[in-house]
């Protein structure tokens, strides 16, 4: 799959749905066949939409710990609790079930982010909290982050 591009805004219907932007269902289309999986996010208070075809890269990754650690199980369980398979109907709306949209606190306005393989799905105001800055400086995380990366020598060092 291509990396999902894009921030995009959306209202939440009075029945819980969510009619995903014109550019970003084109971006999903190869995968609106095969499905979606939806789960909570480990660090932030949104949800997480995995095409089905990223999800199972992602359990591979999963599969591979041993089970017989404690840590691990563990893991696995927490990481998977709460995880729903769910599809984007033929009007290009998804579903937040509802413990996912409690969880996030989707009630209204909705962000939909592209986080390279995967989209994030955020109560607008939590995501407008989450990119301010307040409680991070983001060039020292980039510097952090990224600082050491040189595997294509567009770098100095």
């Amino acid at each position: 799959m291509d990396t999902i591009v894009g921030t995009y805004e959306c209202k939440v219907d009075a029945k819980g749905r969510m009619l995903l932007p014109a550019p970003l269902k084109k971006q999903l289309a190869s995968s609106l066949q095969d499905g979606f999986v939806l789960k909570r996010s480990v660090f932030q208070p949104c949800l997480e939409l995995y095409p089905m075809q990223e999800w199972n890269v992602m359990m591979a990754k999963i599969n591979k710990l041993n089970r017989f650690v404690k840590k691990n199980n563990d893991f696995i369980r927490r990481f998977t609790a709460g995880v729903k398979v769910v599809e984007i109907d033929a009007l290009g709306r998804l579903l937040a079930p509802k413990d996912l949209a409690v969880f996030a606190s989707i009630t209204k306005d909705v962000v939909f982010s592209s986080s390279i393989n995967m989209v994030e799905i955020w109560d607008k105001d939590l995501y407008e909290k989450s990119i301010s800055g307040d409680d991070l400086d983001f060039a020292d995380l980039a510097e952090e982050v990224m600082g050491n990366l040189n595997d294509d020598n567009n770098g100095i060092s």
